[in-house]
């Protein structure tokens, strides 16, 4: 019997993969990009809109889930997909690289890490089963180990440590998801820095442990993007083939054309929902600052062409006006045109990989980008 959980490669163009990852939930198209539900709702959009957009699957966040409303709070109220009323796959984080950013008074040991609230200050306890019970509970269709983050710059042996804890973390974690119902998956998450040869210790030792799937974390905190893609072109070669690969919270429209380039298959980030809720759009022509003063008197929409209602049918200085007026529209119409173009231009990518045309297509876009937008007249 075939397993209900899947990846199958379509197409290949360079180092650029075309898939699909299948569930009991639905199909996820890849390369993918994962709206950031992390309390269990996409900030300022109706799920239906998500969907709507062409989103396949959206991500939650462990850390917050457990401390509001609680993994067993949910569960009871029917999982996640029905709680947040998102019928499609889920996939939920760990937890971990919210612990180390936002918990207070941590302590991390072989066993796990325990930690104060940011919410109201209580203690909890993070172990790898603990998470993984969680996002069962939760009723993710992807889920992820515990990993330790390092904050980067970070020295050599720090570094080495977190991996190797990590790595530990990793075989935990499989243990315990072997309890969970078929058609879930869970995913190993490659660390090691900015260190290649750490990285690819980590990558093998996640191999050798055996994941349905790949993430690469530790990356998107601060560091170049020329450091990011080194690090992504020298873990993919290790990943295999036929397992999907995860690059987590990244990132800018350009951080995904050129990971994609080098072999990702899925992304998230906050980067679309917290820009629209700071006047910050999301072209073709690249970004566009609704807080500046020009768009006052500018009667037209931020992309005529869009399929998208918010960036077609409403004018810069309508935006512009709910912005200064610090108007909740403002900030959800922004998202929604931040998300439209995020999954717009994840159908092009798929689209030109499956012809065979995605360094015509990177090529186009980033020129788009660079023409900028068009000041009225």
């Amino acid at each position: 019997m075939s397993d209900p959980f899947r990846f199958t490669l379509r197409a290949v163009d360079g180092a650029a993969r075309l898939g699909e990852i299948s569930t009991p939930r639905g199909t996820i198209r890849t390369p993918a990009f994962m709206p950031v539900g992390t309390a269990g709702t996409v900030k300022g959009m109706y799920p239906e809109q998500v969907r709507a957009l062409g989103a396949d699957i959206i991500l939650g966040n462990t850390y917050h889930l457990m401390l509001r409303p609680g993994a067993e709070r949910v569960a009871a109220l029917g999982g996640l997909h029905e709680f947040a009323r998102w019928p499609y796959p889920i996939l939920t984080d760990s937890g971990g690289f919210q612990v180390m950013s936002l918990a207070s008074l941590r302590k991390l040991t072989e066993e796990g890490v325990t930690f104060r609230s940011h919410v109201d200050g209580a203690y909890h306890a993070l172990t790898p089963e603990r998470s993984v019970e969680i996002q069962g509970l939760l009723g993710a269709d992807i889920q992820m180990q515990l990993d330790e983050c390092v904050r980067l710059p970070a020295t050599h042996d720090d570094i080495a440590r977190a991996l190797r804890l990590s790595l530990r973390w990793a075989e935990r974690s499989k243990r315990a998801f072997e309890a969970q119902p078929p058609g879930r998956a869970l995913f190993g998450i490659v660390q090691g820095g900015d260190d290649e040869e750490l990285r690819i210790e980590s990558a093998r030792g996640l191999v050798d442990i055996g994941f349905p799937g790949y993430s690469i974390g530790g990356l998107a905190v601060g560091e170049p993007q020329a450091v990011m893609l080194r690090m992504i072109e020298t873990v993919a070669p290790v990943l295999p083939d036929d397992r999907p690969r995860y690059l987590m919270g990244v990132g800018t429209p350009d951080d995904i054309v050129e990971s994609v380039a080098r072999g990702i298959d899925m992304f998230d980030c906050v980067m679309p929902t917290r820009a629209g809720r700071h006047a910050l759009a999301f072209t073709r022509f690249g970004k566009i600052n609704l807080k500046n003063a020009r768009h006052a008197n500018d009667p037209r929409p931020l992309d005529e062409e869009s399929d998208c209602p918010a960036a077609r049918d409403y004018s810069r200085a309508y935006l512009h006006h709910l912005i200064r007026c610090d108007e909740m529209l403002g900030s959800m119409l922004l998202t929604w045109v931040n998300l439209a173009y995020y999954q717009h231009l994840m159908a092009g990518i798929r689209a030109a990989i499956d012809e065979g045309r995605f360094d015509d297509f990177r090529a186009a876009v980033k020129e788009g980008w660079a023409r900028g937008d068009i000041p009225p007249r």
